[in-house]
């Protein structure tokens, strides 16, 4: 490797002008050489040295900036390697010295990975150098015979997705352990809850419960505060709550790792876990994953790299699709390109060399996030070809694995599952022209912008409005009296799920107050033709499910056979609304998108043409895809694709993790105290 790299710095030398390693008056082929020698040397040792002393420090720093710090601090040590050089003559212009010291740590990370290729103790070394000193520590001692377990989500792939993927041969090791000579996984599809996102079903994987959490944002009455599953405050009290709820610790608290994850599971190993981010001072152990990755200069500058490249990768698709006119389509301008650079690189590269590193030392369990198909999925739709190749990616991270694996302490048995998945289908404000606040504001009587007060949905609630009143509506759309003076209700959206709250009314309001409060506002929303249905509390029924024309059905008469409004959303859709409604911060009314079930599509309340949050459509069905040595899910059809499976729930797909844990005689986590999962 020093010696790709002296001729790696003598090429470099020759093509750029201010870049030199002789002196003015010139010196023998000798000397130059002996001199990039020796400034190869020097740089070299610099980024094994100085280069994890630097990553360290920045561990504060954001992964944005950090990223772009890579290439102007590889440079710095250039510089300094050519100070330090013996024969004096080498320099080089600042800027030049970042493009030689990001091609030098490219050409070094390849040449490393070349000679690795036939050698599995240079294999092996090269993977140790993803992680920090402790796992290299606890790597060179025997492991344990039994399997470790590794839980690899694909956030928001479903299971028909992913099947199609490996029909199409886009996954060729999904598809290998699916229908090669002798499969080694079987593909299981599973539920989610009516709240189908990343926090409520991760939530119940990795804690066991999910209780009270509707959607992926909802405003807490109590506490006059809004929860967003992704913000590290939110994400730590719904951890908290989860525990003090099931009081167990979690499915990873003995042995485990954390990688990538909006919760910790209870593991003491944690890497980008958003519930510890919030943490200040030596608590906070989450970004350690970061330094295990950068400070290896070689990986720093390849995924900073990478970084730049997938920017100007979504600014080029986000230009074709514009120009080609695709429908539907959402805005994919401003810091998204960045946003999605970080998803599918950076997240990407940590979270995969963190779970080598849990690999290589070891670890009973671990459970990893790779969110890229997800973050790409929302703007250029679930089955769009942009997706494609993020799929194509994230199945080079699960062979990546797999071959670590030969190389870890102790065998690893390799599960992948989604969280849910996504529907396609364009916003409601692309078809209507108004979004779901503004016809809720209409609904009520309250001002709304002009744009939307011409549309034909805002001018149907304004009629209904003054009908109901049976008084005018000043041209403002503000009605008179009273009623203009109260508390303006609150609108948030998760996917196409919609949620209305009134904050100045303490507790959760029944139908018969809404009714009084806004007569037109319930009527309004259950007959648009972008609402699937309502649900809100009655005072009279309980819960009550509204859908067009009048239909109002009790929740508690609501199941499979007689689904009501809930018809054409799918088997088990009655028994998840009617949990929702149990929620003590269920929204004041709950408002689920209209939903095509022969195109599968959705009217996401949010800009993005492939959502989750709700019911309807593949958004709803993830998938489970197992070792066959492990036991089939409880009651699951072992079939490529088959019906209904009978796992319903993240809660369940707990259970059936803890049972595969205690069937490799891992970490010995508590018996759950679910019925069915005891007896099997």
């Amino acid at each position: 490797m020093w010696a790709v790299s002296t001729v790696t710095m003598l090429v470099l030398a020759g093509a750029l002008p201010d870049f030199r390693l002789q002196s003015q008056s010139g010196d023998s082929a000798t000397r130059i050489a002996v001199t990039a020698a020796a400034g190869a040397g020097v740089f070299g040792l610099l980024s094994s040295l100085v280069w994890p002393l630097l990553v360290r420090t920045l561990l504060l720093v954001p992964a944005f900036v950090l990223g772009l710090l890579v290439f102007f601090l590889n440079g710095s040590l250039l510089l300094i390697a050519l100070r330090l050089n013996p024969s004096g003559n080498s320099e080089a212009a600042p800027e030049t010295a970042v493009v030689v010291a990001a091609v030098m740590s490219a050409v070094a990370s390849a040449t490393g990975a070349a000679l690795a290729v036939r050698d599995d103790d240079a294999y092996r070394r090269r993977l140790y150098r993803l992680a920090d000193r402790r796992r290299r520590r606890a790597a060179g001692r025997p492991g344990p015979s039994t399997p470790g377990m590794v839980f690899l989500q694909l956030d928001g792939v479903g299971h028909d997705v992913l099947r199609e993927a490996v029909d199409k041969e886009l996954m060729p090791t999904a598809a290998r352990w699916l229908d090669g000579p002798r499969p080694t996984h079987r593909l299981t599809p599973w539920r989610t809850d009516w709240s189908s996102q990343t926090g409520a079903s991760q939530l119940g994987i990795l804690h066991g419960s999910n209780h009270d959490v509707p959607a992926f944002r909802w405003y807490e009455k109590d506490t006059q505060e809004v929860m967003v599953c992704n913000r590290p405050t939110s994400a730590a009290e719904l951890q908290r709550r989860a525990v003090a709820h099931t009081g167990d610790g979690g499915l990873l608290a003995v042995g485990g790792a954390s990688r990538g994850n909006l919760f910790s599971g209870g593991a003491d190993e944690l890497a980008l876990v958003l519930s510890v981010a919030a943490r200040r001072g030596r608590d906070n152990r989450s970004r350690a994953g970061y330094f295990a990755y950068f400070s290896d200069p070689a990986n720093a500058v390849r995924t900073a790299m990478s970084f730049v490249a997938e920017v100007f990768r979504e600014t080029g698709q986000s230009v074709r699709a514009r120009l080609q006119r695709r429908r539907p389509r959402v805005k994919r301008g401003g810091l998204y390109p960045f946003v999605r650079a970080f998803a599918t690189v950076v997240e990407r590269d940590v979270v995969v060399a963190a779970v080598i590193g849990d690999m290589l030392a070891g670890r009973d369990a671990v459970y990893a996030d790779l969110v890229a198909y997800d973050e790409v999925a929302h703007h250029s739709g679930p089955r769009s070809r942009d997706a494609e190749k993020i799929l194509e990616r994230l199945d080079r991270s699960l062979a990546l694995i797999e071959k670590v694996a030969e190389h870890a302490p102790r065998p690893y048995r390799i599960v992948v599952l989604s969280d849910h998945g996504q529907s396609p289908g364009e916003t409601f404000l692309t078809r209507y022209g108004l979004s779901l606040g503004n016809l809720v504001r209409a609904g009520c009587g309250l001002p709304v912008p002009r744009r939307a007060r011409r549309t034909h949905s805002g001018a149907e609630a304004r009629t209904a409005v003054r009908a109901a009143l049976r008084r005018p509506v000043e041209e403002r759309g503000e009605p008179l009296g009273p009623a203009g003076r109260r508390s303006e209700p609150l609108v948030l959206a998760s996917g196409n799920l919609g949620l209305v709250s009134f904050p100045d009314v303490p507790h959760r309001m029944s139908r018969e107050e809404i009714d009084r409060r806004h007569p037109a506002l319930l009527s309004t929303l259950a007959n648009h033709p972008g609402v699937g249905f309502l649900l809100v509390r009655s005072e009279e029924h309980g819960g009550l499910v509204l859908g067009a024309h009048g239909v109002e059905v009790p929740v508690d008469r609501l199941d499979d056979e007689h689904p009501g409004p809930l018809a054409g959303f799918g088997p088990g859709a009655a028994a998840a609304v009617r949990r929702t409604h149990t929620f003590p911060h269920t929204a004041d009314i709950m408002v689920n998108s209209w939903y095509d079930p022969v195109e599968g599509e959705v009217l996401a309340f949010e800009e993005q043409i492939g959502s989750h949050g709700g019911l309807g459509g593949a958004q709803g069905r993830p998938f489970l895809l197992s070792p066959v040595t492990l036991s089939a899910p409880a009651g699951a059809d072992t079939g490529p694709v088959g019906p209904d499976t009978g796992l319903v729930g993240a809660e369940r797909v707990h259970d059936v993790l803890r049972r595969w844990l205690r069937e490799c005689d891992g970490p010995q986590v508590p018996l759950p105290s679910h019925p069915d999962e005891q007896a099997a």
